[in-house]
């Protein structure tokens, strides 16, 4: 299965047949969805200052949580029990989904932008707009420490624009606006690796955004999205 979104719709597709299997109206302008285990649920984060468990087989709001501003990102930990949302209310709140409850809050200084919860649902980053990207673990929601972005490119406007984490949480790979994509040690938060991905044309004022990136069965191999329409394989 895979979901697509635009602001008011989404799709929720048979990734063997490339149909398109439902089709629901969003209940508000979407900023950012994720697709929950078997298909069954979709976390999505809207303008209207919550994110909304949506029920992506059979339509409906199934859970609500509440934020003071727009929810511009979301994650879902593997098994769909942990929500993770990052809204310009400079919060990052971990939700059980099941309850509802709010297990954890992080402050940051600026609007979050991204959030990201590791598969198994110990570890989560959470990047605000030119303040800092945190590390931190999800059962005592205190930061185990901040990956580097340098405050010369926190001051351009520079920031984590995807990040992923490996299975076991011991990696962290990040991608940013300048075509940079970078591999992390989460417990140091030293830098492993780096990668410049290329323009379209070397020349020209194009861009090359990253806008997803992803670890492989190869453990020297990654994958990185850019915004001008390339998918590379990055080699450690």
């Amino acid at each position: 299965w895979a979901l697509t979104a635009n602001p008011f719709n989404q799709v929720l597709w048979d990734t063997a047949t490339g149909r398109g299997e439902r089709f629901w109206t969003a209940p508000g302008e979407i900023l950012d969805a994720e697709l929950g285990p078997n298909a069954n649920i979709a976390l999505l984060g809207l303008s209207d200052h919550t994110a909304v468990i949506f029920n992506i087989k059979r339509g409906g709001v199934l859970r609500t949580f509440e934020h003071g501003n727009r929810v511009r990102s979301v994650d879902l930990s593997r098994d769909g029990k942990l929500a993770l949302t990052g809204s310009e209310d400079y919060n990052a709140t971990l939700w059980d989904v099941a309850s509802g409850e709010k297990l954890t809050t992080l402050h940051h200084d600026d609007d979050v932008q991204l959030v990201k919860l590791s598969p198994d649902g110990s570890r989560a980053l959470s990047v605000s707009k030119y303040d800092k990207a945190l590390l931190w673990d999800t059962q005592t929601g205190t930061s185990i420490g901040e990956i580097p972005l340098g405050s010369e490119h926190i001051k351009r406007g520079l920031h984590f624009t995807a990040a992923r984490f490996n299975d076991d949480a011991s990696l962290l790979i990040t991608g940013r606006p300048d075509q940079i994509v970078e591999l992390w040690n989460t417990t140091t938060q030293a830098r492993i690796a780096q990668w410049k991905l290329p323009k379209r044309s070397a020349w020209k004022p194009t861009s090359a955004a990253v806008v997803d990136v992803s670890f492989t069965a190869d453990t020297q191999t990654y994958i990185a999205i850019a915004s001008n329409g390339f998918v590379h394989t990055l080699k450690r």
